[in-house]
């Protein structure tokens, strides 16, 4: 994977963990070299956590963006982002970038915390088209300083990323993915974060030429230095 690759982070831990604050760390990752590859790899990868009063920049929502948000109201923000797109060895498809706007509710269900973000990204290289996710992730445990959320994801692509990134397609859903994801407060200034999950191609992406595995798995161990 080219060097870019180790910033398309896929650490969903702590989005429920809103009093952690600004955090700052690293950490590895174990994935496929691409998704629908049978080879794994483990590469480092970044964590990072700022929501100012109103620019942002993340990890912790499965990609690595930054941008302007706006609270509407208590718990719903609107943003704009830009954000790493990640490339594809095997295609020969470089890494890049994606502008896009974002719909964010912060709630709870019960004593739950629940999460929930609808955000569109457009490649700004012409020819790779859009995606759009759908993302949920609700607390199911919160005590001890650990803290333990489950996450859904679903991504859908216009024909022209498909195509891209897979050599031959449509759009539509593309994969989605079923988690769990941690952190755990070793002290004041100190965080340990976790991840595992499972990804299933869909449609065109699971019958693409390249494609060797329809089902991919994902894990994620992570420290970082709170501020």
């Amino acid at each position: 994977m080219r060097p870019l690759a180790l910033l398309w982070l896929l650490l969903p831990a702590v989005a429920l963990a809103q009093d952690l604050g600004t955090l700052l760390g690293a950490g590895v990752r174990y994935r496929p070299d691409y998704d629908g590859a049978s080879r794994h790899e483990v590469e480092p990868i970044p964590v990072v956590r700022y929501y100012g009063r109103f620019l942002f920049a993340r990890t912790t929502q499965g990609i690595l963006e930054g941008g302007a948000r706006y609270e509407l109201a208590k718990g719903l923000a609107a943003g704009a982002q830009l954000a790493y797109e990640g490339g594809n060895d095997r295609t020969n498809l470089d890494p890049g970038a994606s502008a896009g706007v974002h719909l964010e509710w912060d709630t709870k269900v019960g004593p739950a915390p629940v999460n929930l973000l609808a955000r569109t990204r457009h490649h700004l290289e012409s020819g790779r088209g859009w995606q759009a996710d759908l993302r949920g992730t609700v607390g199911v445990y919160g005590g001890g300083g650990l803290l333990v959320g489950v996450f859904a994801q679903g991504t859908w692509a216009s024909g022209e990323w498909v195509r891209s990134y897979y050599t031959a397609g449509g759009g539509g859903l593309i994969h989605s993915s079923l988690g769990v994801e941690g952190a755990y407060v070793l002290n004041p200034r100190w965080v340990l974060l976790g991840s595992a999950y499972g990804r299933q191609l869909h449609r065109d992406a699971a019958t693409s030429p390249i494609t060797e595995r329809q089902t991919s798995y994902y894990a994620s161990v992570a420290a970082a230095y709170r501020f």
